[in-house]
């Protein structure tokens, strides 16, 4: 075996091994997408993808810039978001998501948007208001 081939073969080993390691943190990526309602943890999420939950942290952070955990509520406030949106009431909203508590989902939605669950369920609904007033009045006009 030539020095290059040792080298090739080396390479392809590391390539590999990367590989395995992509695939099974999308594969604990989409676990937590889909999965975001449930209650997740990173017991169920290191068994189910056989890698120790302190190799998953490293590797989730490392391809992704967040934490599994700092993910899974990045989701469940973009889902509550679209719920609040839809009118579905914040106490609703924050269960239907994923989260235990009420207070919890407050003040990481505060945190996350800037402003309380109910105020931003507020103001989508008045922006709503204001583009079926702004559509109605287009359909007024045009005929």
């Amino acid at each position: 075996m030539t020095f290059y081939e040792q080298k090739l073969r080396s390479l392809q080993s590391t390539l590999y091994k990367n590989q395995e390691q992509i695939d099974a943190i999308i594969a604990v990526r989409n676990d937590i997408t889909s999965k975001s309602e449930t209650d997740l943890n990173l017991d169920q999420l290191s068994k189910t993808h056989l890698i120790s939950k302190f190799h998953l942290i490293r590797l989730f952070k490392k391809y992704y810039g967040l934490t599994p955990r700092q993910y899974l509520i990045n989701v469940r406030i973009e889902k509550s978001k679209a719920l609040l949106q839809k009118r579905v009431s914040v106490t609703e909203t924050c269960f239907a998501v994923g989260f235990t508590s009420l207070g919890s989902f407050s003040v990481l939605f505060k945190t996350r948007t800037g402003k309380a669950p109910a105020q931003y369920r507020k103001e989508q609904l008045s922006r709503s208001f204001l583009l079926a007033d702004r559509e109605s009045l287009k359909n007024h006009h045009s005929n």
